[in-house]
């Protein structure tokens, strides 16, 4: 089975249609077995806008009744997610980062990530298999 679980902007560009979203990682998603999105990327998609950090081109409210009718699953936070954290490196910093990785390795997902490196469109998408 190949499930997915995506990171917080591969969500934003999957669900906005944005064209940055690769068509390879596109594919990935509509013939994946299962596609998860842990409740932690929502948590920062609202942070973010409150900062000003982030728009989205719809409103916030209207991302749950795009859910609802999406394959696309919410992934809660467990305990045991809480204790994997604990195990990951200290290399992996950022909090919802390190949320999501115990989250796939957890639940055996690969993640779809999204990493921008420095400025402008210097980006680089992966899949990272949390198991490895």
């Amino acid at each position: 089975m190949n499930a997915f679980l995506l990171d917080t902007h591969a969500f934003i560009w999957l669900t906005e249609n944005d064209s940055s979203l690769p068509d390879d990682l596109r594919i990935i998603v509509d013939t994946a077995d299962m596609v998860d999105l842990s409740i932690a990327s929502l948590w920062e998609i609202a942070i973010k806008l409150k900062l000003g950090k982030l728009s989205l081109q719809r409103n916030y409210e209207t991302i749950g009744s795009a859910l609802e009718t999406s394959d696309i699953l919410i992934l809660p936070i467990s305990f045991a997610d809480t204790l994997q954290v604990r195990n990951l490196p200290l290399h992996h910093g950022d909090p919802f980062d390190r949320i999501l990785i115990a989250q796939a390795m957890n639940h055996s997902l690969i993640i779809m990530l999204i990493l921008y490196r420095g400025c402008g469109n210097n980006v680089k998408n992966f899949l990272l298999d949390a198991m490895r």
